[in-house]
This record gives structure tokens, sequence and C-alpha cells, in this order.
């Protein structure tokens, strides 16, 4: 498999009065074929057109970030500050402009489908979808455009033109992976999200691989060429190894495969990668080694990033923190950990962890739940049991059953509790490419289960911030979806603290706590005096049972009256809000007086319509949780600002979208 060439006296080549019997005129064609003087040339050409549309691409995404963060943060913070009225609204000809633009485009990009089976199937969003197939329609111009060679040599020349679209690809391929790299630097893009471009640009290299084998085999098959190829050319087994590492890499990147051991996973690829550039760098014909630039370049990239993340290691575990590990309800564990090293991160950011007792060498991703100013500077992790490392943590972990809020009635025992600590070394901080949530006028926080480790730092940054600075921030709607009542215990301290900060700020806060899973759970809505007779009463929302004589099962519940006497100092800034008739007011329990519980699944149509209809400027959405809520809000989202014809005269408000997951 060589890269191929043209005839010297510029006429097409072909096979007319070629002995293909004689091994000394087949030999003298199938050279003919594969000669390499003219295509080498042109490939290269066009593998730099490659790389001219990949820099105007990054640079476009680098203008959006610098103008997104520099410009129109600065100037709603400047404005909140100077108390203009709608701080987080379009002022000017340029601005609404440019809010119509980029609603048009929130509409087109922000859909996901999420297949039932999305275990085994992660469709991505559609902007991940409109951007892989703009570069691919763009990689697959560059092989074709101008490239109709008459003559044997066509296919050869298809071949060529492949081969070198295909290698100009590794740098991109590396530059993606890269948890420290200049796309994500510029972009404002956080290294998780780039992955998925890496893979796709991993697809793509192994589809321009695939044609490179075809073609060669359509230019010399035609001439019974095929054997005398095989047994002649030692670009074959080199070629043939390339290929099957590359198709191994990608094979493996697949869903199920990754997920099975992501461990695993991940030693094979770094692997299974260097013996990519082995193969690669013996396959590559002696004739075209300046090709070796698009090798050499991401072996620099890949040291590069290896480096700095060593020395970021080094630096924060020089003196290693120390883990104390608190066993909570529903399957979870929190690890609070005391470093010296980390006192800067952003919300919404996450680090590799690793407890050396529970598996050395093995670092699990987490969300910080915490801020720099949280927490006495410490950082808290919160993580659900599934299976390893996390289920090991949990089994160590000191059992806790006190609620972090007693009621007036419960008291935490007085009974000392044994701590063990034990050594946490970080990687990170990463992540938090999501924009600055201060800047908008209504925030939509939604989390599911443990993706209120990513919410809930976005609250405590706005109610710290708010502290210190006028804000546009004017309201904030926290929900949070929960199989049962008692995993409020995870965040109790933190909501409330937040609360109580916001609304000394005068920022309207309604925190909204939606139990899909606990046949304790009352409403205290009309629907209560159903008998379930069932596993599950399905006229109150999915899998929950509502039965009164287990009401005072889980929690005191407590009227207006109670509430006011007992929590003089909390507020309650749901009552004021005017609220859709569809969605139904719920009880409060005393753990959490400033928040509603309800039961079954929340309508995010209903509840979103109803800010967006109170919103005087941009609404700023954040959901983190399973693929299907983020898929759900994701469309939402889209057909809200559809309906409402955001910026588009109508004089509704833009709707940002964050969604915090790792990737398809």
């Amino acid at each position: 498999m060589d890269m191929g060439g043209g005839s010297t006296d510029g006429a097409p080549l072909n096979a007319t009065g070629v002995d293909f019997s004689d091994p000394d005129q087949a030999a003298n064609f199938l050279g003919e074929i594969l000669d390499d003087t003219v295509f080498q040339v042109d490939g290269n050409l066009h593998a730099r057109y490659f790389w001219y549309g990949v820099c105007a691409v990054i640079t476009a995404f680098a203008i959006f970030n610098m103008a997104q963060k520099k410009l129109i943060d600065f100037r709603r913070m400047r404005a909140a500050a100077t108390n203009r009225a709608r701080p987080a609204s379009p002022s000017n000809a340029i601005s609404k402009s440019l809010a119509t633009i980029t609603a048009i485009y929130r509409e087109a990009s922000y859909a996901q489908y999420a297949p039932n089976s999305s275990q085994l199937l992660k469709v991505p969003p559609v902007g991940t979808i409109i951007l892989v197939v703009g570069y691919f329609s763009w990689v697959i111009l560059l092989l074709f455009m101008n490239n109709d060679i008459p003559g044997a040599q066509h296919y050869t020349s298809l071949a060529v033109r492949a081969a070198w679209l295909a290698i100009a690809q590794v740098p991109l391929l590396i530059l993606l992976a890269g948890k420290n790299n200049l796309i994500g630097i510029v972009s404002g893009v956080s290294y998780e999200r780039l992955n998925v471009i890496h893979r796709w640009v991993a697809r793509v290299l192994l589809f321009l691989v695939t044609l490179h084998v075809i073609f060669l085999h359509l230019a010399w098959n035609p001439y019974g060429l095929r054997k005398l190829e095989y047994s002649t050319d030692s670009c074959i087994p080199t070629g043939y190894a390339v290929y099957a590492i590359l198709l191994w890499m990608n094979l493996t990147t697949l869903a199920p495969i990754r997920n099975f051991s992501y461990e695993f996973f991940v030693l094979q690829h770094i692997i299974t990668f260097f013996g990519f550039i082995i193969a690669i760098m013996f396959h590559l014909p002696s004739t075209a080694l300046y090709s070796r630039v698009y090798i050499y370049i991401p072996i620099a990239l890949f040291l590069v990033d290896r480096i700095i993340r060593s020395l970021r290691f080094v630096w924060n575990n020089a003196r290693p923190g120390k883990a104390i590990m608190v066993a909570l309800d529903g399957g979870v564990t929190r690890i609070t950990v005391k470093s010296k090293a980390i006192t800067k991160w952003s919300p919404g950011a996450h680090v590799f962890l690793s407890i050396p007792k529970f598996g050395p060498g093995q670092s699990h991703p987490a969300t910080i739940a915490s801020i720099p100013s949280s927490h006495s500077g410490d950082l808290v992790f919160i993580l659900k049991s599934h299976k390893g490392f996390t289920n090991r943590v949990l089994k160590t972990a000191t059992n806790s059953t006190t609620p972090l809020l007693p009621t007036k009635e419960e008291t935490p025992s007085s009974q000392p509790v044994e701590i063990s600590t034990y050594m946490a070394l970080i990687d990170g901080p990463y992540g938090s490419s999501h924009s600055d949530f201060c800047s908008f006028d209504t925030v939509f926080l939604i989390a599911g289960s443990t993706g209120t480790t990513f919410t809930l730092p976005i609250l405590l940054d706005i109610a710290e911030r708010a502290q210190k600075a006028r804000l546009p921030v004017k309201r904030i709607d926290f929900l949070w979806i929960v199989k049962n009542t008692s995993w409020t215990s995870w965040t109790a301290s933190e909501l409330t603290s937040a609360s109580k900060t916001l609304l000394a700020a005068g920022i309207e806060l309604s925190i909204r706590i939606y139990v899909t899973c606990d046949n304790k759970f009352t409403t205290g809505e009309e629907e209560q005096s159903k008998e379930c007779g069932c596993a599950c009463d399905k006229s109150i929302g999915p899998c929950c049972c509502v039965r009164p004589e287990d009401s005072n099962s889980i929690t005191k519940v407590v009227n207006e009256e109670e509430l006011r006497s007992e929590k003089k100092d909390v507020e309650v800034a749901v009552q004021s809000r005017s609220q859709s008739p569809s969605i139904k007011s719920g009880i409060r329990s005393s753990v959490l007086p400033y928040a509603t519980f309800h039961s079954g699944r929340p309508d995010i149509y209903a509840m979103l319509w109803d800010i967006l209809e109170q919103a005087e400027g941009e609404t700023g959405v954040a959901v983190c949780g399973p693929l299907g809520l983020s898929s759900d809000v994701r469309n939402t989202v889209v057909r809200c600002s559809d309906e409402r014809a955001v910026h588009k005269g109508t004089g509704a408000e833009g709707i940002y979208l964050h969604s915090e997951c790792f990737g398809w």
C-alpha cells in the first residue's frame, strides 16, 4: 500500500501493449501505477487545505468564546453594578441582532434524541451531529475535489489523497484527546466535550484509511496484479497492521465496551496508540518521509500534555490531601478532602480522585460539590456506589444516620463517631466550560440524583458572589429529582445556607424536590386519599405510591403557621411566584422548610414556560443527570424557544442551556 504517483510524460497510463504474463512487464506496469512523483505533492497540498479549514473553525469558536466571556458577561455585570434595568437583556441593535442569531443556532443545535437502549446506543446532540457532518463533508470535498485522473492511475490518485488526508487527522486526534490542549484553551470547551469530537475524528480517520485500502485494490486488481503486489511490496504487512490497530481502537471506544471497564479501556487505548504510531512510521514509504511531520507533531502534543499533567499532579500531591468518607442514604459516599495545594476552581469543575488504599493507580472522575469559599476550602464529593472503586469506598466509609438538619424534636447523637482519614491524590481540576450563570436574569438548575453535585456549586457560587456585588440574577429555580426523600440529606446544610444568603441579597429562590420512588411519600394533595392497591399509583406520576397512613414515616410535615413560627429567619420565596396551572404546589418539610416536595416526575415544559414568562432577561438553564433527563431538557428548551419565537420580535428573552454529562 504505497502512496502512488503519476506517469512522467503526462499521458494517461494504460495497459496497451503490456504482456502481464511476462513478470518483468507486469512488475514495470505495477511500478508505474504506484509511481509517487506527482501525487505526493498534491496530497500534501490538500492535507494543508484540511488544516486551513480546521484552524478557521477553531478561530471562530475562539472569537465566540472571547465575545461571550469578555464582552457579554462583562457588560451584564457592569450594568447590574450600575443598577440598570434589565441588565441581562440586549440593549442595542447590534446585541439584539447577535441575540437573534444565537437563538436560531441554539434552536438548531440543542435538541437530542435519546433511544430507549441508551446504554447501547447514545446519540449526540444535534449541534454535535452538525459539526461532525460538516467535518465529514469537508474531508470528502478535499478527497474528490479536482481528483479525476484518467487512465490506470485514477484510483491510485484517490488512494494517495485519502492517505494524506488520513495522516493529517492524527495531530487533530491528539489535540482533541489531551486534557490540557490549545483547542480547549482558546475555545473555552472542556476536554470531555472535545473528547466526543476526538472519537468522531478517529472514525473519519478509519473511514479514510478504509478508502485508501479499497482504492489501491481497485487500482491493481483489474490487471491481475494483486498477487504480485502482495509478494513484493513491504508496505502491505505494515499497512494491515495500521488498519487492524486503528479498527481495534475505534471498536473499543463504543459505549458498551468503553464502559465495561473504563480503567482497562484507558490503559489498552494508550498502549495501542503507541502501536499505531510505530506501525504507521514503518508503513510510510521512503519516498514520502516528509509526511512524518504529521506523526512527530502528535507525539510532541502527547508528551506536552503528559508533562503538564504530571507536573500538576506532583504539585497537587506533594503534600497529599486527607479524605474523610461518610456513607449516606441511597448508597452514596460523601468524601471531604483537605488539600493545601488546590485552592481555586470554578463551579461545576471536576477532578480525578485517587485513594490508593481502594485501588492503587485507579482514579475516578468526581465533580466538586463545593466552592473555594465554602466548607472551609475543602473539596467535597458525593459519589454514587456502583462497582469497583466507588463500592469499596462506600463499604469502608463511616456510617451516618444523623440528619444534617435536625428538627425541633430531634437532636444529633452526642456519641462520638470514630472517623478515619485516607490519603487522597488529585489530578485536576478540569472542566466547567459553561457560561457564568451569575450573568443571567433567571437561572434554572435541574439535577437528577447525584447530578446535584454540578448544580449545587453554581447555586453556592451565585449566593457567595451576591453578598459582594449586585448581580443580574433576580430569581433562581432549583429542581432536584430523587428517588427517596432521605437523599435530600446529602446537601441539606448547603441548600439551607444558600437559601438564606440569596434571600438576604434579594434574589428570589424556589427549590422543588421531586420524589419518584418513595412508597412512603405523601404530597399532601387531594390524591393522597387514593388507595394504591398495587406497588405504584400511576395516577400521580410514575413509580410513586401515596399512602396517608405512612405520611409521618419519613419526616414531619408542618403547616404554614408552624413553619413561620419555627423558622422565622427563612422565607419561602416560591410563595410569591405565580405558577402554571399544571404545576401543583407541593408540601413542605421541617427538614428543608424552604423547599417544596412533590410526588412523581416533574413537567419540565410547564416549569420552564412559567419561568420564561417572568424572565426580564436571558435565562440560563443547567442540567446534570441521566441521559434521558438531559435530552428531555434539551428538547424542552428548543420547544419553548421555538414556540415563544425568542428574539424574533415577540419580546421573548433568550434561553441558554448547558447540559453536563460525559461524552457519547
